[in-house]
C-alpha cells in the first residue's frame, strides 16, 4: 500500500471550482502541500487552482499512482473502471452514499469493479489520508478549520472521519507528532486489519492508535492486532459498545458493531492497549511516543510540592504499580547535597523553594540508582525559584521520565516547552500514573 502514502502523481476526480466544496478543498490542500505531479478531472473546467483539468482520467497522458475520488456515489463504479483501464492501482473514495445509507447493491457493484481491475481502495465514505512526511493530504477539511499535527511517531487508523479529524486537531494542539493518518470509512476494500498491519511495518510509526466501530472479519482482525502488538504498541478504542451506539454505527459506516465484551477480550488476548475515552487516547499515545521501554517497574517520584507527592504515591498504589526504594548510597549522596528541608525518600520532596539545581542533583542521582526504573517528576512552576532551565535538566534523564506540570494558562508556556522537547507531560498526576501503568503493562507484562 506504499503508493497511497508515497505517490509521485495524484489525480483528484471531482475537483471543484466552488470554494469550500469537497473537491475544491482536497485539491487546494494538495496544491499547497504536495510536491509531486498533480492532476484534476472536471469535464466543465479547463483549470482549477492552477491545475489543468481533463474531462476524464483517460485524457491524462502520464501514469498516475493515486486517484482521489469525490463525486456522487452513483458515478463511482464507472470511475473505478476508468481508473482500472488507466492502470491506476490505488484510489481513495471520499464519496458517501453506499451501504451506510442502505445502498448495498451500489457498494457491491463498486467492489465488483475494484476486483475486476485489481484496484485497491481506501473508503468509501471516508475523510481520506494525511502523511506529513510525503505531504500527501487528501482530507476535505481546510487548514483554517483543522490543524495538522507535526511529523512524529503516531500512526492513526480511524473508521470515523469526525472522530479522526477531532483527534488530529487535538494532536496538533497537544504537540503530538503523527506519522500517518488514515480514515477508512466503510472499509469497502482495505479494512482496519490491513491498515494496522501496514503501520506495524512502517518505519515512521512508533505507536499505533485505532478507532473502530465494527469489523467484518474477526479472525483477520485478531491476527492483525496480535501480530502488531508484538512489534509496537497498539492503542485501540471501540465505538458502539452499547445497544444505542451499535445502532448508530450501522447507520454511520454500515458496520455491525458486535459484542463489546468480545472485542475487549480480543484486545486483552492480543496484548493491545484498550482506551476507554479520548483522554486515554492522548495520555497513552503521549507516553508511548516519548518514552522508551523501561528497564523495570520501579517508580521514583520527585516533587516540589508535598501534597502532590502524596497524591502520586496514592495513584501508584491504586494502579498496582511499585515505588522504588532508593539505595543507601543514593540517600547518602543526597543528604550531603541537599538542605535538611528536603525529604529524602519516595516521594523525594525537594520543597517549595526547590531550584533547578535541586532537580539536577535529583535526576543525576536517579540515573545512577539501579533501583529506579521510571522517574515521575512533579514540576509545580508556580514556585518562584524554578526557571526554564528545568527543561534541559529533565532531558538529562537516561531513564524514562514522565512530568506532571499542573496549572492555569500561566503554566501553559513551560508545559509546551517541555512537550516540544519530547517529554511526556501531564496536567494531572492521575493521568500520568495511569499512562505509566499502560507503559509498564505493555513492555513488562
Amino acid at each position: 500500500m506504499d503508493k497511497f502514502f508515497n505517490a509521485e502523481s495524484i489525480v483528484v476526480i471531482g475537483a471543484s471550482r466552488e470554494e469550500k466544496k469537497v473537491g475544491n478543498v482536497i485539491l487546494k490542500n494538495l496544491v499547497n502541500n504536495y510536491n509531486g505531479k498533480l492532476y484534476a478531472v472536471n469535464p466543465n473546467a479547463s483549470e482549477i487552482l492552477g491545475v489543468k483539468c481533463c474531462s476524464s482520467v483517460s485524457e491524462i497522458k502520464d501514469s498516475l499512482d493515486l486517484a482521489v475520488i469525490a463525486v456522487q456515489a452513483d458515478l463511482v463504479p464507472r470511475i473505478i473502471k476508468e481508473c482500472g483501464k488507466k492502470k491506476i492501482k490505488n484510489v481513495i473514495v471520499i464519496s458517501s452514499g453506499f451501504k451506510e445509507v442502505g445502498r448495498y447493491s451500489l457498494e457491491k457493484e463498486l467492489i465488483k469493479a475494484l476486483n475486476k481491475y485489481k484496484v485497491r481502495a481506501i473508503g468509501t465514505n471516508c475523510l481520506g489520508i494525511y502523511d506529513p512526511n510525503s505531504r500527501i493530504d487528501t482530507l476535505f477539511l481546510p487548514y483554517d478549520r483543522l490543524k495538522r499535527p507535526r511529523i512524529g511517531g503516531v500512526g492513526f487508523v480511524c473508521q470515523s472521519g469526525a472522530v479522526g479529524s477531532t483527534i488530529l486537531d487535538l494532536a496538533a494542539e497537544e504537540n503530538l507528532g503523527v506519522s500517518k493518518f488514515i480514515s477508512y470509512g466503510n472499509a469497502t476494500d482495505i479494512d482496519e486489519s490491513d491498515l494496522i498491519e501496514y503501520l506495524a511495518k512502517d518505519d515512521d510509526t512508533k505507536v499505533i492508535c485505532a478507532y473502530i466501530e465494527g469489523v467484518a472479519d474477526g479472525k483477520k482482525f485478531l491476527y492483525a492486532i496480535r501480530e502488531t502488538a508484538k512489534i509496537k504498541p497498539l492503542v485501540v478504542i471501540k465505538g458502539g459498545t452499547t445497544t444505542s451506539g451499535a445502532k448508530a454505527a450501522l447507520s454511520h459506516t454500515g458496520s455491525l458493531a458486535g459484542s463489546a465484551e468480545v472485542y475487549f477480550g480480543a484486545f486483552k488476548q492480543a496484548h493491545a492497549i484498550k482506551a476507554d475515552n479520548f483522554k486515554d487516547i492522548f495520555n497513552f499515545l503521549k507516553i508511548f511516543e516519548r518514552c522508551n521501554k523501561p528497564e523495570g517497574n520501579k517508580i521514583q517520584i520527585i516533587t516540589n510540592g508535598g501534597g502532590f507527592g502524596i497524591l502520586c504515591a496514592d495513584y501508584v498504589a491504586e494502579n498496582g504499580l511499585s515505588l522504588a526504594e532508593l539505595s543507601k548510597d543514593t540517600k547518602k549522596i543526597l543528604k550531603k547535597k541537599f538542605p535538611k528541608i528536603v525529604v529524602i525518600n519516595n516521594p523525594l520532596d525537594l520543597a517549595g523553594d526547590a531550584t533547578d539545581e535541586r532537580y539536577r542533583i535529583a535526576i543525576e542521582a536517579m540515573n545512577n540508582d539501579k533501583n529506579v526504573s521510571i522517574i515521575l517528576a512533579v514540576v509545580l512552576y508556580q514556585t518562584p525559584l524554578l526557571t526554564d532551565g528545568i527543561v534541559d535538566i529533565l532531558l538529562e534523564s537516561k531513564k524514562p521520565v514522565v512530568v506532571v506540570a499542573t496549572g492555569s494558562s500561566l503554566i501553559a508556556p513551560i508545559r509546551k516547552r517541555l512537550e516540544a522537547n519530547g517529554l511526556a507531560v501531564y496536567q494531572f498526576p492521575e493521568d500520568a500514573v495511569k499512562s505509566i501503568k499502560a507503559l509498564v503493562e505493555y513492555y513488562l507484562p
